[in-house]
């Protein structure tokens, strides 16, 4: 078994990232590749690696789905009681990670990261589908419940509650923005030389630097 792992290897050999093609500031790189994802044939692009650290520094990661793109950054949505949220709350910085294999691409983001305002995060809720609304009142996120049978119960009681009424955001749900301070765009290339560009936040300007693969 261990031989077949280690024997488990892709060529890339589908484009390249050369620095006089690329554009100089990341967020409108980023939007340039990301709309070669929408145009591709990968599943859920917006699907994202999301690292998060306690205070202690010890790390976890989960995918979660990017749901904006602004100056206040790359922006998700959750349960702020959930792990990541308690970990956020003790140590405001994150990396996500996008991998989209069918263009042999990644994109790796490093920053800060505050709550969106209210509005933006009533929002989007209200644009959820109904049972998605419902199941943010039903689930303690990260918490240990006893059975399926709970999780269930919870939603047939949140179900009957707002029967007649409108299902507005829980307190403890909302937003995230990431504000990068540091973004690499990976392309796979043959060999394993891979090109890799690093865009690095300094003194406000953004600083584009060549990594080794």
């Amino acid at each position: 078994m261990q031989k077949e792992i280690a024997d488990t290897r892709k060529e890339y050999k589908l484009q390249s990232l050369l620095e006089e093609d690329i554009d100089p500031d990341p967020i409108r790189q980023f939007q340039q590749w990301w709309n070669e994802a929408l145009m591709s044939d990968i599943e859920e692009p917006n699907a994202m690696t999301l690292a998060t650290s306690d205070k202690k520094g010890r790390p976890s990661a989960r995918i979660v789905l990017l749901k904006g793109l602004s100056n206040e950054g790359f922006v998700f949505f959750t349960n702020y009681e959930s792990r990541k949220g308690t970990e956020l709350s003790e140590n405001p910085f994150a990396s996500l990670l996008f991998f989209w294999k069918e263009l042999e691409r990644q994109v790796r983001i490093e920053g800060t990261v505050t709550k969106t305002d209210e509005e933006k995060s009533s929002a989007y809720f209200l644009s959820r589908p109904a049972l998605s609304k419902i199941s943010a009142w039903s689930s303690a996120q990260s918490r240990v419940i006893q059975s399926r049978d709970e999780l269930e119960k919870n939603v047939l009681k949140y179900h009957e509650q707002f029967r007649n009424e409108e299902i507005l955001r829980p307190p403890y749900w909302g937003g995230y923005a990431v504000k990068p301070t540091r973004i690499e765009f990976w392309q796979g290339r043959p060999g394993r030389l891979h090109d890799r560009l690093q865009y690095r936040l300094s003194n406000d300007k953004w600083i584009i630097e060549r990594l080794a693969p």
